[in-house]
């Protein structure tokens, strides 16, 4: 007698007079809970940490970290696709959408709650991404990353002539509240850093879950053969359209909290330079570990601010020779540093 075959063409596992059993696959879920809940554990503990050191750092310093949790959070999108085989240099875009609507709820319609504008910040930039994620998710490779590029250049382009918006120039920001309350002078900049943090840390705790749930699995499933991924009944396309959603999401979130950072917003915020950045950052963190996507961020900014300062004229040529580096002795990003396996 035939045994019955699994959905994938093997034999259930369990075991059968041919050999020995196989572990149940149903216990899986329950190690990956396990494994959720420490990395949940250890993400707060960082985050608690991070917030309490915030408090000894000199204000230079928290600003560099804000600015590095804040564009972490954009180049988290760009991770997320890239697990899928593909790679948008139209992150800019969500970048200047969400720094622009938060903005503009601020000098416009009196929203002046950190928290409102960012999470505001991020349902724009979705908003404005939905329609196009469809038409994206059709296309891949060089294909993809010119087309994202585009929308990004024509957002530069608007943003650079309506007056409405500032024009070239942009507009200010003035200083924005928590939960209603006023944020004294001295303490501006650690509450937008606390803030930024604590987001960053939630954002980063749930984008683990999400690429260990199905659908996180099913795009990596998508990098390595599409074929086989409809054929076992998934959809190649639907599962790219959410995963340009949800890097708008965050590529939205960021630039609210960078711009509330900053106190200004202008349109180079959209240009082809600034998504360089965002990919030199998930390149040089690679797609395997969360945690690594924000520590590279920080080592960009902390070379962008040293070399700049000590070599104004080269620091470019400073962060290419790091990035080169990087690529020779570490291919698959910082993150493989402590990651075990090439699917996690």
């Amino acid at each position: 007698m035939i045994p019955p075959r699994s959905a994938f063409g093997a034999p259930p596992q369990g075991g059968d007079a041919s050999g020995p059993a196989k572990p149940d696959p149903r216990r899986l879920p329950s190690q990956t809970r396990a494994g959720h809940g420490r990395t949940v554990a250890l993400g707060l503990a960082a985050c608690a940490v991070l917030i309490l050191a915030g408090l000894a750092m000199p204000k230079w310093l928290t600003f560099l970290l804000t600015m590095a949790a804040a564009n972490g959070l954009v180049s988290l999108g760009i991770v997320g696709l890239m697990r899928g085989g593909v790679v948008p240099f139209g992150q800019g875009m969500m970048l200047a959408i969400g720094g622009y609507a938060a903005a503009l709820a601020f000098n416009q319609f009196g929203v002046t709650d950190a928290l409102a504008l960012a999470l505001g910040g991020g349902v724009m930039a979705t908003l404005v991404a939905a329609p196009f994620a469809p038409l994206l998710s059709r296309y891949r490779g060089i294909f993809f990353a010119m087309l994202t590029l585009a929308l990004s250049m024509v957002t530069y382009g608007l943003l650079m002539k309506l007056s409405v918006l500032g024009g070239s120039d942009g507009f200010n920001l003035g200083r924005p509240t928590l939960f209603g309350q006023r944020l004294a002078d001295a303490w501006v900049g650690y509450t937008l850093y606390v803030l930024t943090i604590v987001l960053a840390t939630v954002m980063a705790l749930l984008a683990r879950i999400y690429f260990d749930s199905t659908r996180g699995l099913v795009t990596l499933a998508v990098r390595e053969n599409e074929l086989r991924v409809e054929y076992l009944g998934g959809s190649v396309r639907q599962a790219m359209t959410i995963n340009f959603i949800l890097a708008a999401f965050c590529g939205g979130l960021g630039g609210a909290l960078v711009v509330m950072s900053l106190g200004h917003i202008e349109p180079t915020f959209s240009f082809w330079t600034t998504s360089g950045e965002f990919v030199f950052v998930a390149i040089l963190a690679g797609w395997q570990s969360v945690a690594a996507i924000f520590i590279a961020s920080t080592v960009l900014e902390v070379v962008r601010s040293f070399s700049s300062a000590y070599f104004p004229n080269t620091w470019q040529l400073v962060l290419g020779l790091f990035l080169l580096f990087v690529i020779r002795f570490l291919p698959r990003g910082i993150g493989s540093l402590w990651m075990r396996g090439g699917n996690k």
